[in-house]
């Protein structure tokens, strides 16, 4: 299966003239997708771009591309069976996120107890720099139409750390002001979300031009916030003013669900790839806090991964380049834990009220001599949260909107590569008002986050 798509690994000398209407088409394709998505959009969510430093790279567009194996195992089973050889590759992601989260309050905003005068005030995060590691592996054998492999990734995750803010300053940031009654916010806010997978994966040729892949997923997840607004309000002191507990006494969650795919390859140099990953149902996260006086208090709340179906297309027929699009749909409108919005009578939060997105991604690469391969790519996303989930949200704001991919590795001896990627995904915000735990919108109010990242990879890769 893999000789069309390995035309630009042998350097075979391709006559472009010869296939005119391929050339048009692949050039067509890729504009047309293009604008289709290009209106203003923001962050495919929790789930990440990209998964390896190759895949970086190409934007993370592996769908109907297998150029590497990381890449192949996560977007799509069956391409396995299209990698040139057996792989093993070792990557790890650096990710530095820049966030700022900003709030407003009106003289009076919160009714008779609220401020004499207008409160509005930032803070920045420090969540320093969140490492993401990523191992994969896929034997084939060229004598077998059987292709084996195992994948073992960093998929998602998110991380803030805001300092609290302090009150009845005409530059508090009302939304890190201390809980009722010293305030009207959350007080110090600091959230993490790392969601990791472990694929083994099964590729079966089923001609010379068409495979299908099956994998199992194993998805274990550690998430924690303090405050704990997910889970409900305690009043144990028994005055007026119920508060959220902390959220940080807790252990990784497990859950799993599977991956199918189809990869099927042309003899004109087009390569198509279709997957879908189911939900990743997951056990209730739980956690061990205290009340407010300081008593034993068990809080637990349900949070699955959403839904993903990828497509793609890549074209092979210029000597030494590969170009690659993917568009995927992420199902969070139907998710668990993401699903729904306000708060219940407890006080605890609904769901994160986040939307079902599309994205996209570019990518192309372009080998150099014998040893060097060049990549660049460019992705960018519908928006999971509008101005009504800003509040909800200010512990996950993913909404980067544009990111910028570059990627290069190296043949530094036989079959051994070294990978460097970079990315940058572009500032972007949402603004929204505060709503109040009761019921409505709180008047005169505003939340604002503000969100940039910067994103280093690294990575070998041994073929046999």
């Amino acid at each position: 299966m893999p000789e069309s798509y390995a035309r630009s690994e042998k350097e075979v000398p391709l006559s472009v003239a010869a296939r005119p209407a391929a050339v048009l088409l692949a050039v067509g394709c890729l504009l047309v997708v293009a604008l289709a998505f290009s209106s203003p959009a923001l962050a495919q969510g929790i789930a990440l771009r990209s998964i390896s430093p190759v895949n970086d790279g190409m934007a993370g567009a592996a769908t109907g591309c297998p150029i590497d194996a990381a890449g192949a195992i996560h977007w799509n089973p069956a391409s396995i069976s299209g990698l040139p050889a057996s792989e093993m590759s070792f990557g790890l992601e650096l990710i530095l996120p820049t966030t700022e989260l900003s709030s407003t309050a009106a003289a009076g905003a919160f009714g008779a107890a609220g401020p004499p005068f207008a409160l509005s005030g930032s803070g920045r995060s420090e969540p320093g720099v969140v490492p993401v590691p990523n191992m994969a592996f896929v034997h084939k054998d060229p004598d077998s139409c059987w292709s084996w492999g195992l994948g073992i990734f960093g998929v998602g995750g998110s991380s803030v750390n805001y300092p609290a803010s302090p009150m009845l300053t005409p530059s508090s940031n009302v939304i890190l002001t201390p809980q009722p009654p010293n305030g009207y916010g959350l007080g110090r806010l600091c959230a993490s979300v790392d969601v990791f997978q472990i694929v083994p994966t099964v590729s079966y040729e089923l001609s010379d031009h068409l495979a299908i892949g099956f994998a199992p997923t194993i998805t274990l997840a550690k998430l924690y916030a303090s405050p704990l607004f997910l889970g409900p309000r305690d009043n144990a002191n028994g005055d007026l003013y119920s508060t959220w507990s902390p959220g940080v006494g807790t252990r990784y969650t497990w859950g799993g669900g599977f991956q199918l795919g189809l990869y099927y390859t042309t003899d004109c140099d087009w390569h198509y790839g279709v997957s879908v990953k189911s939900p990743q149902w997951m056990e209730p996260f739980r956690y061990k806090s205290e009340d407010e006086m300081g008593g034993p208090r068990d809080i637990s709340f349900n949070l699955n991964y959403p839904l993903i179906v990828s497509v793609g297309t890549s074209y092979s027929g210029f000597e030494n380049w590969v170009l690659a699009c993917d568009v995927r749909y992420f199902d969070y409108a139907n998710t668990t834990g993401f699903r729904h919005a306000g708060f219940g009578p407890d006080f605890a939060l609904n769901g994160l009220s986040w939307n079902s997105v599309v994205s996209m991604a570019l990518g192309a690469q372009r080998r150099v001599g014998e040893r060097l391969y060049l990549r660049g790519g460019y992705s960018f996303n519908e928006n999971p949260i509008d101005s009504a989930a800003a509040q909800f949200n200010v512990a996950s704001p993913l909404i980067i909107q544009h990111a910028l991919h570059l990627g290069a590795s190296y043949m530094f001896a036989q079959n051994w590569m070294a990978t460097l990627a970079y990315t940058h995904g572009f500032e972007n915000s949402v603004t929204g008002p505060l709503h109040s735990p009761t019921g409505g919108d709180i008047p005169g109010t505003s939340v604002t986050s503000t969100v940039s990242a910067d994103v280093l990879s690294l990575g070998v890769t041994k073929r046999f």
